[in-house]
């Protein structure tokens, strides 16, 4: 049984208008598979806890995991991961969680990533799992953000594409000024535009809102993709 382990800031940064990453060195971390999560513990002093699960954005066997976290005004737990801790802060973290929604080197597919907003933080865990085992397996993000602000991990997405990973974005509010299309949402019409065909049999990975990762599922399985193919995650919102 994992326990509760008791963890140091060493980072925070800044990735968003409204969310930022952080940093966090775990004594007796085992290290995380690509994809899976922890929970975190905040206790008040008068004794009330609140957990929350958020996922991993590193990969490995360090004895750190990064985390982002996206503020939710009404949250009783993002809005001080956001806006008040410290490097030297404590926290106490349980994991890694979960073994379904995750990638390995030893699969072989073709890979799809499909993100909306902070959804993209398990999908660069894969990402940077790719890229540290040298596969040549293709990848491709589609990442859908509001504004060109909204990108999580957008120097580091930039710096992971190559020959075998290729990012696609969609903006939904506003573009940057030299963009070829206007702001809208994913659609089935853009899915099938800039993803991998069904054709290809590719693994399928979808992380985001609740009513994104319904529309982008069922626009998957329209295309011709496998539902068993298809693995998602969500959030609230």
């Amino acid at each position: 049984m994992t326990d509760w382990k008791v963890g140091t800031v060493t980072d925070t940064r800044t990735e968003t208008p409204t969310g930022r990453s952080i940093t966090i060195s775990v004594d007796g971390w085992p290290g995380n598979l690509a994809g899976q999560h922890l929970d975190l513990r905040l206790t008040a002093p008068d004794g009330y806890q609140a957990v929350r699960s958020y996922s991993i954005a590193s990969v490995g066997d360090a004895t750190s995991v990064q985390l982002a976290v996206d503020r939710f005004p009404t949250g009783e737990v993002s809005p001080y991961l956001v806006d008040e801790v410290l490097p030297g802060d404590q926290l106490e973290v349980k994991g890694p969680l979960g073994r379904w929604f995750v990638w390995t080197p030893e699969d072989t597919r073709p890979i799809q990533l499909i993100a909306g907003g902070s959804g993209i933080v398990p999908l660069i865990a894969m990402a940077r799992a790719h890229a540290m085992a040298g596969s040549t397996t293709p990848f491709r993000l589609l990442y859908s953000v509001r504004t060109p602000e909204d990108r999580f991990f957008a120097d580091d997405l930039a710096a992971l594409e190559s020959e075998t990973f290729h990012v696609d974005y969609v903006y939904t509010r506003s573009t940057p000024a030299d963009w070829p299309t206007p702001p809208g949402r994913v659609t089935r019409e853009v899915i099938e535009a800039v993803t991998i065909p069904a054709s290809d049999s590719p693994g399928v990975f979808v992380c985001g809102p609740t009513g994104f990762v319904e529309a982008v599922a069922r626009s998957l399985v329209d295309l011709g993709h496998q539902p068993q193919s298809v693995k998602t995650e969500r959030f609230g919102g």
